[in-house]
């Protein structure tokens, strides 16, 4: 009997420790190549919510001469664990690195499934992340996705990036050659942008987004819109969007326009002396062209509110 009660008391903690842990993501999810071994799992379009699993971005790995190197693992332990199955399925080859583009949680979170089956792969990222991510960061971006899941990201853990960069800085791996490009602030103060140089990709993090807005909270409009300038010049061909296709130069070139055509107009307005409000009809005409990208309606009276207060600050420089 004391044997019996051990068994099942065993098994109702298992069963405790094992709803402590959300689900393995759902659906096929094939990686794309959009290039020679590199390859990039698009994500849904939309905010992380209980039917996508808070799977939102594009992780990405480029399959190197001995190992891989993996970009935005993703927003949680399961989707850093469904890229690492669906590397297995294109290459046997270790994670040798590991690229976080910026501090937003639904591209870095997946580094725990990362650092789990490799403790010693380096995690690079801007120097700011990292104490950004220790000073509560990290914690408030777990607990974001606990609630807009409602639970599905259960057993995340923050593993920040441990190797900090900065722009200019180049990294060889897997006999490749990845090139970090950093404007100090565009769609945060941490982004980075990393080119492949022998493979001529290029990833935007979300300095872009392709068929999607983003938000824009503590980036600067004409930060982002000179990132996404260098990254046209950077001599790339393929560009990887931090969400939405990967594509050519469109990818880079129309988040660009939007951000710029959104900031001209916003700040014409404020010489004429309107307010923030008054501006939105002017406005409206001009982004015809992205009127049906997801995330539009719901963002573009915030971008008028941020480009109106970046543009009354300009105006004193």
């Amino acid at each position: 009997m004391k044997k019996l009660l051990g068994t099942a008391l065993l098994l109702a903690f298992g069963v405790a420790v094992a709803m402590q842990i959300g689900a393995p993501i759902r659906g096929e999810w094939d990686p794309d190549k959009v290039a020679d071994d590199v390859y990039v799992i698009h994500g849904p379009l939309g905010l992380p919510s209980p039917d996508n699993q808070g799977f939102m971005n594009n992780p990405a790995f480029i399959v190197g001469d001995d190992g891989v190197v993996v970009v935005d693992p993703g927003s949680s332990l399961q989707v850093g664990e469904m890229l690492l199955e669906r590397i297995g399925k294109v290459t046997d080859k270790p994670v040798i690195a590991v690229f976080n583009s910026h501090i937003h949680g639904d591209h870095w979170l997946g580094n725990q499934a990362i650092k789990a089956k490799y403790p010693n792969v380096p995690i690079y990222g801007h120097e700011r992340v990292g104490p950004k991510i220790i000073g509560g960061a990290g914690a408030q971006w777990v607990q974001l996705m606990l609630d807009l899941t409602q639970n599905a990201t259960a057993g995340t853990e923050v593993v920040k990036p441990d190797h900090p960069v900065k722009d200019g800085d180049v990294i060889k791996a897997g006999g490749l050659t990845f090139r970090v490009y950093n404007n100090d602030k565009a769609h945060t103060d941490t982004d980075i942008m990393v080119l492949v140089e022998e493979k001529g990709v290029m990833f935007l993090g979300d300095n872009a987004g392709h068929e999607r807005i983003l938000r824009l909270e503590g980036g600067s409009f004409r930060g982002n819109v000179a990132a996404l300038n260098t990254a046209l010049e950077s001599g790339a061909k393929v560009f990887v969007p931090g969400h939405g296709k990967t594509a050519g130069t469109e990818a880079a070139s129309l988040y660009r326009d939007y951000l710029q055509t959104v900031y001209e107009t916003v700040a014409a307005g404020v010489d004429d002396g309107k307010d923030d409000f008054e501006i939105r009809p002017d406005l409206l005409p001009k982004v015809e062209a992205w009127k049906d990208w997801q995330g539009f309606e719901e963002l573009l009276g915030t971008h008028i509110s941020a480009a109106y207060l970046e543009a009354e600050a300009a105006a004193f420089e």
